[in-house]
């Protein structure tokens, strides 16, 4: 039995181009509104707000212009309005697409009255599209969460241990938050393949049930780690980047928020520590000073 076989494609396949800059792998164009430009629902979602209204306002005008030159084209069709002007014709699009319906101006000829019922019928389908789309762009969650500047590899517990600090912008809770680590580095493989590889790192305390001020991470780097042995050089001759991955239930919205961020081999000091950031007032309450969230001192000698 023969299958037909099918014809290849003549389109050349997408190039993927990828910016290396201080160990950071970015993908050009990823995340920005105009890489969306063949999905029209992710680029009217990831669009600003500027744009999108102007889309908006730019649909409409154009949309009442094609009905008052299908209106135009049925010559004298709509009571009321003045003989060749293109103006009444195109605001009686405009009360017709709204369902406004004064009643100064009305379809008097079978052509008109299907005119108007094709376009009563996009307004009534562009009207919800519309409302969909703000709503939509309304109701995203987002997290307003902040990771430290830097990452430091410091003992603790007499271990060698990777920490950076996150905190939560919003003073409200975000409930049964996690948090997940990965170390991504350039390796070779036995048959002497080049290959980018994911690791986990594990630690301390990956979850909390409310994450409110500050949570600070820690990673011990025993022989278990895939740190385990490397150094500052080794790090940055290896392209490692750390990505932290934090997700939890906002309260407010009870929706699944998200927050991300990588810190590179630049990113990473060594024997280093951060500044603390809880005091003790003189009447024996604990406060949290944000000012040096992202500060570290260099461990004594």
């Amino acid at each position: 039995m023969k299958f037909p076989l099918k014809r290849l494609s003549k389109k050349r396949p997408q190039r993927v181009q990828i910016k290396i800059q201080d160990g950071k792998f970015e993908i050009i164009g990823m995340g920005t509104w105009y890489s969306y430009w063949r999905d029209p629902y992710h680029l009217l979602l990831t669009i600003p707000w500027s744009g999108f209204l102007l889309i908006i306002c730019l649909s409409y005008i154009t949309i009442n212009i094609i009905f008052a030159l299908a209106y135009w084209l049925g010559g004298d069709c709509i009571a009321n309005a003045r003989p060749g002007s293109f103006l009444d014709l195109f605001f009686f699009s405009v009360q017709t697409l709204a369902s406004i319906g004064y009643g100064a101006m009305y379809p008097k000829t079978l052509y008109s009255n299907i005119v108007v019922t094709i376009e009563a019928m996009i307004g009534l389908v562009g009207i919800a599209l519309m409302t969909g789309l703000a709503f939509a762009r309304f109701s995203r969650p987002s997290a307003r969460v902040i990771f430290s500047r830097v990452a430091v590899i410091t003992p603790y517990n007499g271990v060698p241990t990777l920490m950076f600090r996150t905190a939560n912008q919003r003073r409200n809770l975000i409930l049964e938050a996690q948090m997940r680590v990965y170390l991504m580095r350039d390796e070779i493989t036995t048959e002497g393949e080049f290959i980018r590889r994911f690791h986990d790192l594990k630690l301390l305390r990956t979850q909390t049930p409310s994450f409110t001020l500050s949570w600070l991470a820690l990673h011990p780097i025993d022989e278990t780690s895939p740190l385990y042995g490397m150094s500052a050089e080794s790090l940055i001759q290896t392209n490692t980047n750390i990505i932290i991955s934090v997700s939890g239930i906002d309260e407010a919205v009870a929706q699944v928020v998200h927050a991300r961020h990588q810190y590179t081999a630049h990113n990473i000091l060594w024997n280093n520590r951060f500044v603390d950031i809880f005091h003790h007032t003189s009447d024996g309450h604990r406060y949290i000073d944000y000012k040096y969230f992202h500060d570290v001192e260099p461990l004594e000698k």
